[in-house]
């Protein structure tokens, strides 16, 4: 029988949970507060297409979380703007000295074909989804750099990781989102700082109408267990990707092949490279580097012969 890991508490943690009004982002806020974190609880109360906004959405779970005990703050910034951004972390500092964790959740959909897709389109998600994580990661960052602990959740897609009929925006974005965790991730290890991604599978506004009937059986709360356990002190994983949905917990890794070699020096003709393309492509011993110098580590040992 599997041992159950001693209780996971957030006891004396700061957590910033964007796009937190409703769908994901509650169910963590929700957990997050449940196990002992103060939470900020941004939400700029839009539609799914990022037009609008409202109070009420932040503010109800701020109720749920009180009404439970629990200590929580709204907050209305948008995160597509740099004010936005620091406007988010600044509450939690105001309201609770410090912060120790973002979950970077929000986002909008604005889905059209590629040929039809119009620049308004692609800007206003890159703003959000992209931008926007940069733009409240990075003040707090800045924080958990100098009080050596912090962890990012951030929330990419299988449209980004693997694409998506009419989402070249959103792909875009969120497989942008997985380079930023990336590049946290090596930047803040040796200042306690974990950083990973997330590619839900949930039912959400976002998704009801991509998902069809099988919205039902990918419930939010089950994605829940694994963004709580990146964001814990428990978690000494980084700089990795987890695909999480309907009960299924995995890991998605980018990896590289050993390839076709040229020889040193060489320059192959066209011709040449189109005949070894099979062992170009070979995939069967991939290894998965973890950082840039790993890649050239590659490339340096075939040269060394």
């Amino acid at each position: 029988m599997c041992k159950l890991s001693e209780q996971i508490s957030f006891d004396g943690r700061v957590a910033v949970v964007t796009g937190a009004g409703g769908g994901l982002g509650r169910t963590y806020a929700l957990e997050l507060a449940r196990r002992g974190a103060r939470v900020v609880v941004n939400d700029l109360g839009g539609a799914v297409d990022g037009s609008g906004e409202s109070s009420s959405a932040a503010d109800l779970v701020v109720s749920e979380i009180t009404e439970a005990g629990g200590e929580a703050v709204a907050n209305y910034d948008s995160v597509s703007t740099p004010d936005g951004g620091a406007g988010i972390v600044q509450t939690a500092l105001d309201a609770f000295d410090t912060v120790d964790i973002v979950v970077n959740n929000a986002g909008i959909l604005r889905d059209r074909s590629f040929s039809k897709m119009e620049i308004a389109e692609i800007e206003s998600v890159l703003d959000v989804h992209l931008k926007g994580a940069f733009f409240v990661s990075q003040p707090a960052y800045r924080v958990m750099r100098e009080k050596k602990y912090g962890r990012f959740v951030f929330t990419s897609s299988a449209a980004g990781l693997f694409g998506n009929f009419g989402q070249a925006n959103y792909g875009a974005a969120k497989a942008g989102l997985v380079g930023l965790s990336n590049v946290l991730a090596i930047e803040g290890m040796k200042h306690n700082i974990k950083s990973n991604a997330i590619a839900p599978i949930a039912k959400t506004r976002m998704t009801e109408d991509i998902l069809g009937p099988f919205v039902e059986l990918v419930a939010p709360e089950q994605v829940t267990p694994m963004v709580v356990y990146l964001c814990s002190e428990a978690n000494e994983h980084t700089h990795e990707v987890f695909t999480v949905g309907g009960g299924r917990y995995g890991r998605v890794f980018v990896g590289v092949n050993e390839g076709w070699f040229a020889g040193k020096g060489a320059v192959p003709s066209v011709e040449e490279l189109a005949d070894n393309m099979d062992e170009v492509r070979d995939i069967s011993s991939p290894v998965t580097p973890s950082s840039l110098n790993d890649e050239i580590a590659i490339l340096a040992q075939q040269l060394a012969g």
